[in-house]
This record gives C-alpha cells, structure tokens and sequence, in this order.
C-alpha cells in the first residue's frame, strides 16, 4: 500500500481534496487569521515529520518539511496571505487604508512592556542612534525574539525562526555564502514565483537585482533575528558543503578515478616551491632565521651557566673552571647545534 503523508503523518482524512489546501495542511480553520497559531501547528508538525527524517521515507519527510514551510510562510505573510485567501473565494473590506501596528504599540499589546517603558526605549534609542529592534533588546525589555516578531508585525512580513525551518540546498547553492555573510541573509525557497529569504534588515536594491538575477524570480522577504541568520549561514552552508563532497562534484568519475585524483592532488601539494634566494620574500626569511638563531644561541649559554651557579652542587663540578662546569662542555655543542640549523647553508 503506498504511503500518504498527508494521511498517515498529518492525520488529514482522505476526503479532503488533493492537493491539500495550506489551511487543512497546518491544521488550522479555514481563512484563519492567527499568525501565532500557524507558527505553532507548523512548529509541532515540523517536529513530527522530522521524526522520519533519517529513515526510509527520508525524501517524502524532507518534501513534506519543505511543503509545511512554504504553507507557514505564506499564511504568516499578510500581503501573500491574502492573496491566497481570495483565490479561495474569500472577500475582503475595503481597508486599504489600514497601517501596521509599530513595534511599541505590538509589544505593548503582547503585555510584555508598557507604555513608560516604550517611551524610555524610544529616547534611548534617539540617543544611542539605534533601530527600535535594537534599543529594546539592549535595554532588556525583551529579547530578540520577541522584539523581531514586532518588528516583522510593523513591516508586515513574516517572521520566521530558523531553528525550524531547513533551507532548500538548491536555493542555497546559487547564493555564495560570502554574499550571504555579508547582507545578514539566507535563502530559503522559490514559492509561488518568489524567492524567500529571511533578511536582518532592510536589502539593498542592488542586493535585490542579484537576487531577482540568478533566481530569475523576485525577491520576498521574511524576517529573522541577525543573530540566527548568521548562525543559519554558518550552520545551513556547512551542511551543503558537506552534501556535496558526499555526492561529489563528478557523478560519472568512478572510486578509483576518484582516488587518482586524490593521490595527484596530495602529491603535487608535497612538491616543494622553488623560491629565488634574491628575491624579497627569501631574505625576509633569512633574516627571521638569523635572528631567532641569536636568540637561540644566547640562550644556549644563558640556560647552561645558571644551572652552574644555581642548581648543579659543587660535588658534581668535576671539571671546573672559573666555578663553570656544565656550561663549558653544554654551551659548545648547544651553540654548534644552532649554527647548523640556523645559520648554515644547505
């Protein structure tokens, strides 16, 4: 009997058509408009998918991962959610007029600060010259959690946690991970004729044309925490690279060609680089050679003549000269061992 993940995973009944709407796929009421409460089916359902991840139903469990994210995004993203609403036959008054909430009047309404409260971070923010986001956290009024979830409100884009949410390699593997680095960026998926990436801040149009140009798609942006982003960079990339070098990069060299190439590769790395003794980067390397040879050299006599004088007892001094023992026969040959790694040409 082959295996429906919508049924057997998700518990979705048979009689609900296929392909499953996004609703009965998070199980949520229709047209529900709880952002918070598509946040938690999907963290609870990501949670149990995962649970196949590493068995034999590992690639139906990861296109099922990827499908409850994409349905997250989009009923969390009011501008994509409402489009998806309507081509569901639901209407809409008329509130273009409407504005989001800022990130105080959302944090106030959550109860987790108050008014005063508010009104301190905004002055601490006028004076440190920093973003609302920032200015709250610093403060510890509420962590960066929190504090990113109001400002997604305020933008009105999704917020995303990125602990739950794996991204698409394929998506991954177009965008270098310097460029991702350095814009506090990380792709996720090509949805619905868009490209989603999780951003810390507000792209650049320079960063959006790349984008637009490699994806061919736009750009949509969800929101996350810079600190996760540079972790999800780290972490997510490393995984990919590690993907690869699995697979490898020539699917049709065989073990031993591969091996081959191997054995070239670490013995052409063992050749030794013919440097010009004239040239610049060679006397500098003399130069270091000597002085640390001086240094070598003091010491081989320094280190010999305070074991005379402080610890070797005048018992042991069989052969002494001036109260020196150790030293007259050490020092020589420390001395003579140093010249000839240091100094001497080979």
């Amino acid at each position: 009997m082959a295996l429906d993940v919508y049924k057997d995973w998700l518990g979705i009944p048979d009689d609900v058509p296929r392909p499953v709407d996004l609703y009965s796929l998070l199980r949520l009421v229709k047209f529900n408009d709880d952002a918070e409460k598509a946040r938690s089916n999907y963290k609870k359902l990501n949670a149990h998918v995962r649970k196949y991840a590493s068995g034999t139903y590992q690639v139906q469990s990861q296109e099922l991962l990827n499908e409850l994210a994409k349905a997250m995004l989009c009923l969390t993203d009011p501008e994509r959610k409402r489009d998806y609403d309507e081509s569901l036959g639901r209407t809409f008054e008329d509130d273009d007029n409407r504005e989001n909430p800022t990130i105080a009047e959302t944090l106030v309404r959550w109860d987790v600060v108050t008014r005063e409260q508010m009104q301190e971070a905004r002055d601490f923010a006028e004076r440190r010259g920093l973003e609302m986001r920032d200015a709250v956290v610093q403060m510890k009024l509420v962590d960066a959690e929190q504090a990113t979830k109001a400002l997604a409100a305020e933008l009105g884009f999704p917020y995303v946690d990125l602990e739950e949410l794996t991204p698409d390699n394929s998506v991954l593997d177009k965008v270098p991970q310097n460029l991702a680095r350095r814009n506090t960026i990380l792709p996720l998926f090509v949805d619905d004729n868009m490209l989603l990436v999780a951003c810390g801040q507000e792209p650049s149009h320079e960063l959006e044309d790349d984008l637009r140009f490699r994806f061919g798609v736009p750009m949509r942006r969800v929101i996350a925490s810079p600190a996760s982003i540079n972790e999800g960079v780290a972490r997510y990339y490393e995984e990919l690279e590690a993907v690869k070098a699995e697979v490898g990069s020539d699917g049709d060299e065989t073990a031993d060609e591969k091996t081959d190439e191997k054995a070239k590769k670490k013995k052409k790395k063992k050749k030794k680089t013919v440097v010009d003794p004239d040239s610049d980067e060679a006397k500098e390397a003399a130069y270091k050679r000597n002085q640390i040879g001086k240094i070598l050299m003091c010491w081989s006599v320094i280190v010999p003549v305070v074991i005379d004088h402080l610890v070797l007892p005048d018992r042991l001094k069989f052969f002494s000269i001036f109260g020196f023992s150790l030293s007259l026969v050490i020092s020589p040959v420390l001395m003579y061992l140093v010249w000839g790694k240091f100094f001497r040409r080979s």
